[in-house]
């Protein structure tokens, strides 16, 4: 059995101004890298075999971060990247509030079904490389909120919102 704990980054400038981040590199800032080494400290103790991130710099340099105390390289991958928001990227969220309706959003957003089966292939890809190991995989909001919903087969909306900097652990068998 693989141990996946799922991190999402510490906060960005863009989560500070309520920017709609999505595949974008975004950059920790002061409250994200002290939320990030807060988390490598209290983790630094704890044994993990291997540290992935996204490849997006957010989660990457938080990712980097928490493994500096193990001396482990962070392996990187698209799969844990976040949604992909289209044309909504760069908005303020409070702006879209009001389109709660994804049937009117743009074309160029990432559906939800695609985004659970990249998520679903993360699993796969977490389960096969890292056979009955203990992982830390840094991702974001949206995409860690999939990868949740497919191990626990439930839909996104019943799946708690992750803070910056949360953890949370899975079991894969």
């Amino acid at each position: 059995m693989t141990t996946l704990y799922l991190v999402r980054h510490g906060e960005t400038f863009d989560n500070e101004r309520k920017i709609m981040q999505g595949q974008t590199p975004g950059k920790l800032n002061a409250k994200g890298i002290l939320q990030a080494q807060k988390l490598s400290d209290e983790l630094s103790s704890r044994h993990f075999d291997a540290f992935v991130s996204s490849d997006l710099q957010r989660s990457v340099e938080t990712c980097e971060m928490i493994a500096e105390p193990h001396d482990k390289e962070v392996v990187i991958t698209p799969l844990l990247r976040e949604r992909d928001w289209g044309s909504f990227t760069g908005k303020y969220i409070p702006s879209l509030a009001n389109l709660n309706d994804p049937s009117k959003w743009p074309a160029d957003i990432e559906s939800l079904d695609a985004l659970k089966i990249r998520a679903l292939h993360f699993l796969n890809w977490l389960k096969e490389s890292f056979p009955n190991q203990h992982v830390l995989a840094v991702g974001h909001g949206i995409i860690n909120k999939a990868i949740q919903s497919v191990y626990f087969q439930k839909p996104m909306n019943e799946i708690k919102v992750m803070i910056n900097a949360e953890i949370r652990v899975l079991k894969l068998r």
